[in-house]
């Protein structure tokens, strides 16, 4: 690991003036996923801003009925306050398929918002990829690619974004509240948080660079039988092949939200109204002009068959 500086903030509009004062800097939080990267030289920052004092870790209900969640709330906690339990439970089961119960512990719902790929050539320095030096190239087109995407990929990255929450969070609409070294505040609808790939795979989010998460809200419960099914390798600390995110409603209304294929949380709205006429309607609509590669293209088949298993949890339930 490279030598770097490091300083506490006193607060979020403090954080976001020191990460902006040096073009090198970045936030820390619980660090689950900064200083693997670190250690391995991914990333290179010479400056760490401190935000685990500043007071975000609350979990609060809002004036229209929903939930303002801390940046800084752990997921552990998250996923066993009672209200998250209660009235959003997809979000509950998320948090319990990712990661160890040690990860848990640490992690922040801002930071597993912006853990980076897992994308095997992504941690290999030896390998070219444009999300780690924009420009390389990427190997894992011509490489060994049956955990990467199947949709919104480009010629530049097929990396898939690893989160189990942001999942959750897409199917139930979440937005995320920032502020600027100015203290403006900014909220950026979840849908709109994430970037697809194109040309720019390094550039995974609209946040300014200086641009510190400060929470994530929840509009008011929606109610509905809330599941969420992981497809993966074994059954513990695997990122998902594919993960579906549902909320189903008795009149067979719904919204689905998919995990592992993407380089964000994959949700269209449009295949939603297919909902009635079964999983596979949904999937055709959800993998519009999919693109998989020869080893992942089982993916396709495989978000079909995961969504009408949730289906049928939702029937028996």
């Amino acid at each position: 690991m490279r030598p770097f500086s490091y300083e506490r903030a006193a607060t979020p509009a403090a954080a976001a003036t020191a990460v902006a004062r040096n073009p090198n800097a970045k936030f820390i939080a619980g660090g689950t996923n900064l200083l693997d990267l670190m250690k391995l030289e991914i990333e290179k920052p010479a400056h760490l801003v401190d935000v685990n004092g500043l007071a975000l870790d609350k979990i609060e209900a809002t004036p229209d009925g929903g939930l303002r969640i801390g940046a800084l709330v752990r997921n552990t906690d998250l996923a066993a306050d009672a209200r998250v339990r209660k009235e959003y439970p997809l979000l509950s089961r998320a948090l319990l398929a990712g990661a160890s119960g040690q990860l848990r512990n640490r992690a922040t719902t801002a930071g597993n918002l912006l853990q980076r790929t897992r994308c095997a050539y992504f941690y290999d320095t030896n390998q070219a990829c444009n999300k780690r030096d924009p420009g390389s190239g990427c190997a894992a087109l011509k490489g060994f690619s049956r955990q990467l995407a199947v949709i919104g990929s480009s010629d530049a990255c097929i990396a898939t974004h690893p989160s189990d929450m942001a999942v959750a969070m897409r199917a139930l609409d979440a937005t995320v509240e920032t502020v600027q070294p100015d203290g403006k505040a900014r909220k950026i609808p979840l849908a709109d948080f994430h970037t697809l790939p194109g040309n720019t795979p390094h550039i995974e989010t609209h946040l300014q660079r200086n641009e510190l998460i400060t929470a994530v809200t929840l509009p008011k419960p929606i109610g509905g039988k809330q599941l969420y099914l992981k497809v993966r390798d074994r059954s513990s600390y695997a990122f998902a092949l594919v993960s579906i995110g549902a909320v189903l409603q008795p009149d067979g209304s719904g919204r689905v939200a998919v995990g592992g294929i993407a380089h964000k949380p994959w949700r269209v709205e449009a295949a939603e109204a297919e909902l009635p006429r079964g999983a596979k309607a949904v999937a055709a609509r959800l993998l519009a002009g999919a693109r998989p590669t020869h080893d992942n293209e089982f993916k396709v088949t495989l978000v079909e068959r995961a969504l009408e298993a949730v289906l049928a949890d939702a029937r028996s339930a």
